[in-house]
């Protein structure tokens, strides 16, 4: 069976940057419903469909102290971005224009202000509270006169417990609420890697009920992703193993280092690791430097995004990525969130022009979608690989030289169109590149 998640193409909004609201909570009553800054997505829903994206992953935008991820109220939106009317109707909305919803779900910590926590501060070891975090005798960073595990050091997170049944219950009943008042289809697992195995299980087991199609993504690292990526707790992970390979592979003129990785993990005509499974692939997002920036040579940003959007896996773009927006982390993470007012941009501009032709090539094309992979051609600066499925395949070529290359015998043969200029194209005759370009035949 196949579901939507199949063949999305997902958009990143991280609404606490994308809103322009402050970077540090106040704490004051929201604005009246109808006028919350979550609204100013309305405006984009229009040009969010024009590039062919089918979902959109909001990062946290639930009541937190400051960038999310320090989570106050699993239940509140953010009073820095409206109300929970507010974002019902962008939801709404959203639905009704053929576009999936996705939230990220921070279930391994909340913040220092999380009411629970702010009980334990007040009564120690002894609040009713204490048992959903790890509490121990000591000290913290804070001088609360106990001590208590933060995330990866960082105590301003402050772990929660999931081993423990309320605290279970607690974040499941969180999703349930989402789905009945936003109708959800699915979340971002923040930092999966650090998550009770068993609660995802559980949380897998509560979500499917709720939606057969609710699709769990995984923020994972490196490692095995099967760790994660399996029928009992997870539909997909973040493949951070090619999102290196991607741009290094350009930037070192190696094609060899990201043709490497692909093959290690889908080849379809030997051993490989993933076969069949989707995980989610990207050039930047909120946490690592904007892909122009990154790149060495701005010429590499086509060519790298036509190899995003038909290598293996669920592509996703982050908001102004696709006008060519920078950001470097060295800078912050301020620096990568900014606010984002669409009239700033060219949408008719080159690179959103290409990407809305590569959304509508990887979402109506199931051998892009779902195919098996196969490389087809490889030197340090030019890449040819298929996807093939029930006897339709699809050819994706590169070149990262600024000279011309010429392909001379590309082993699958026929004619095809070229999902990015629309041209007929066949392989039983050369095919000539210019620098820096791609095709995608379909």
């Amino acid at each position: 069976m196949n579901y939507w998640y199949d063949n999305a193409v997902i958009y990143q909004i991280y609404p606490i940057g994308y809103c322009g609201v402050p970077r540090r909570n106040p704490f004051e009553p929201a604005p009246e419903a109808g006028k919350g800054a979550i609204l100013r997505v309305l405006e984009h829903i229009p040009e969010i469909k024009r590039l062919g994206f089918n979902a959109v992953m909001f990062n946290p935008l639930f009541e937190s102290t400051a960038h999310g991820y320090d989570t106050v109220d699993y239940i509140t939106v953010d009073s820095r971005l409206g109300t929970n009317e507010d974002f019902a109707r962008v939801c709404k909305e959203l639905h009704g224009n053929g576009i999936r919803v996705i939230l990220d779900a921070v279930f391994n910590h909340v913040g220092r202000d999380f009411p629970y926590f702010t009980d334990v501060r007040k009564n120690g070891r002894g609040s009713k509270y204490a048992s959903w975090f790890h509490i121990r005798e000591g000290n913290s960073h804070y001088g609360d006169g106990f001590y208590y595990e933060g995330w990866e050091g960082h105590y301003e997170l402050v772990k929660l417990n999931l081993y423990n049944p309320e605290v279970k219950d607690f974040l499941k009943q969180a999703v349930s609420t989402w789905v009945k008042d936003y109708d959800i289809d699915g979340l971002r697992l923040d930092v999966a890697y650090s998550l009770e195995h068993n609660f995802l299980k559980e949380l897998r087991v509560h979500c499917k009920a709720l939606k057969s199609d609710f699709w769990l993504l995984g923020e994972t690292l490196h490692g095995d992703y099967k760790q994660w990526l399996n029928p009992e707790m997870l539909d997909s992970t973040t493949n951070y193993e090619c999102y290196k390979g991607l741009f290094s592979s350009f930037n070192d003129l190696n094609m060899y280092e990201i043709a490497h990785s692909l093959g290690r993990q889908f080849n379809s005509e030997s051993w490989c690791l993933y076969t069949g499974k989707k995980l989610a692939c990207f050039v930047d997002n909120h946490d690592v430097s904007r892909i122009a920036t990154a790149l060495k040579d701005k010429n590499h940003i086509a060519p790298l995004y036509a190899l995003v959007f038909t290598m293996p896996g669920v592509p996703i773009v982050y908001c102004g990525s696709e006008y060519g927006l920078e950001g470097d982390k060295k800078a912050g993470d301020d620096g990568l969130r900014p606010e984002f007012n669409l009239a700033d941009h060219d949408t008719t501009a080159a690179l959103p022009t290409l990407i809305s032709r590569l959304t509508r090539a990887h979402a109506d094309n199931p051998a892009i979608a779902l195919g098996d992979y196969k490389q087809l051609f490889l030197t340090n600066r030019q890449f040819a690989f298929a996807r093939s499925r029930e006897g339709k395949a699809a050819i994706t070529l590169l070149n990262a030289d600024s000279a011309p290359f010429t392909f001379h015998d590309i082993s699958i043969k026929g004619d095809f169109v070229d999902a990015i200029s629309g041209g007929a194209i066949s392989t039983n005759a050369p095919i000539t590149l210019p620098g820096y370009g791609a095709m995608v035949l379909v």
